[in-house]
Protein backbone atom coordinates (compact mmCIF):
# COMPACT_ATOMS: atom_id res chain seq x y z
CA UNK A 1 0.00 0.00 0.00
CA UNK A 2 2.89 2.21 0.71
CA UNK A 3 4.14 1.81 -2.83
CA UNK A 4 1.09 2.66 -4.34
CA UNK A 5 -0.09 5.75 -2.18
CA UNK A 6 3.45 7.17 -2.75
CA UNK A 7 3.38 6.36 -6.74
CA UNK A 8 0.12 7.98 -6.82
CA UNK A 9 1.49 10.88 -4.81
CA UNK A 10 4.24 11.55 -7.43
CA UNK A 11 1.81 11.10 -10.33
CA UNK A 12 -0.60 13.67 -8.82
CA UNK A 13 2.39 16.16 -7.64
CA UNK A 14 2.04 18.10 -11.56
CA UNK A 15 -2.02 19.06 -10.73
CA UNK A 16 -1.76 20.21 -7.83
CA UNK A 17 -0.32 23.29 -6.46
CA UNK A 18 2.25 22.25 -3.90
CA UNK A 19 3.27 18.53 -2.73
CA UNK A 20 0.83 18.69 0.48
CA UNK A 21 -2.59 19.68 -1.64
CA UNK A 22 -1.02 16.16 -3.84
CA UNK A 23 -0.84 14.44 -0.41
CA UNK A 24 -4.02 15.49 0.92
CA UNK A 25 -5.72 14.83 -2.19
CA UNK A 26 -4.54 10.92 -2.40
CA UNK A 27 -4.54 10.79 1.34
CA UNK A 28 -8.35 11.44 1.30
CA UNK A 29 -8.89 8.60 -1.67
CA UNK A 30 -6.91 6.07 0.29
CA UNK A 31 -8.54 6.87 3.21
CA UNK A 32 -5.73 7.56 5.02
CA UNK A 33 -3.98 10.51 7.51
CA UNK A 34 -2.17 13.13 5.25
CA UNK A 35 0.35 13.45 7.92
CA UNK A 36 1.64 9.24 7.11
CA UNK A 37 1.77 9.94 3.64
CA UNK A 38 3.58 13.44 4.16
CA UNK A 39 5.97 11.42 6.54
CA UNK A 40 6.23 8.39 4.06
CA UNK A 41 7.31 10.55 1.08
CA UNK A 42 9.67 12.13 3.69
CA UNK A 43 11.56 8.77 4.14
CA UNK A 44 11.44 7.86 0.46
CA UNK A 45 13.44 11.08 -0.37
CA UNK A 46 15.61 10.80 2.87
CA UNK A 47 16.36 7.14 1.44
CA UNK A 48 16.80 8.86 -1.96
CA UNK A 49 19.66 10.88 -0.74
CA UNK A 50 17.16 14.01 -2.43
CA UNK A 51 16.94 15.47 1.12
CA UNK A 52 19.13 15.78 4.71
CA UNK A 53 18.99 12.66 6.69
CA UNK A 54 19.97 9.44 8.35
CA UNK A 55 18.83 6.78 5.68
CA UNK A 56 16.48 3.95 6.76
CA UNK A 57 18.93 1.34 6.64
CA UNK A 58 21.57 3.55 8.83
CA UNK A 59 19.32 4.32 11.27
CA UNK A 60 18.03 0.13 11.28
CA UNK A 61 21.95 -0.46 11.90
CA UNK A 62 22.46 2.05 14.45
CA UNK A 63 19.93 0.67 16.23
CA UNK A 64 21.25 -2.75 15.82
CA UNK A 65 24.52 -1.37 17.15
CA UNK A 66 23.15 -0.24 20.20
CA UNK A 67 21.61 -3.04 20.96
CA UNK A 68 24.83 -5.31 20.56
CA UNK A 69 26.61 -2.45 22.64
CA UNK A 70 23.83 -2.88 25.50
CA UNK A 71 23.81 -6.52 25.81
CA UNK A 72 27.41 -6.69 25.60
CA UNK A 73 27.44 -3.61 28.80
CA UNK A 74 25.48 -6.20 30.91
CA UNK A 75 26.88 -9.48 29.61
CA UNK A 76 30.57 -7.33 31.28
CA UNK A 77 28.42 -6.28 34.61
CA UNK A 78 28.15 -9.98 35.06
CA UNK A 79 31.33 -10.93 34.43
CA UNK A 80 33.28 -8.29 36.76
CA UNK A 81 30.32 -9.00 39.39
CA UNK A 82 31.30 -12.93 38.90
CA UNK A 83 34.86 -12.04 39.01
CA UNK A 84 34.33 -10.12 42.23
CA UNK A 85 32.71 -13.20 43.63
CA UNK A 86 35.07 -15.93 42.72
CA UNK A 87 38.20 -13.81 43.92
CA UNK A 88 36.50 -13.86 47.35
CA UNK A 89 36.28 -17.06 47.34
CA UNK A 90 40.08 -17.86 46.65
CA UNK A 91 41.12 -15.40 49.06
CA UNK A 92 39.31 -17.29 51.99
CA UNK A 93 41.16 -19.60 53.79
CA UNK A 94 40.12 -23.29 53.11
CA UNK A 95 38.59 -25.16 55.66
CA UNK A 96 39.93 -28.76 55.56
Amino acid sequence: MREKALRMVEETVPSHPNLMAAVRHVAGMLGMSPETLRVWHRRREVDAGKRPGVPTDVAEENARLKRENAERRKANEILRAASVFFAKELDRPSRR
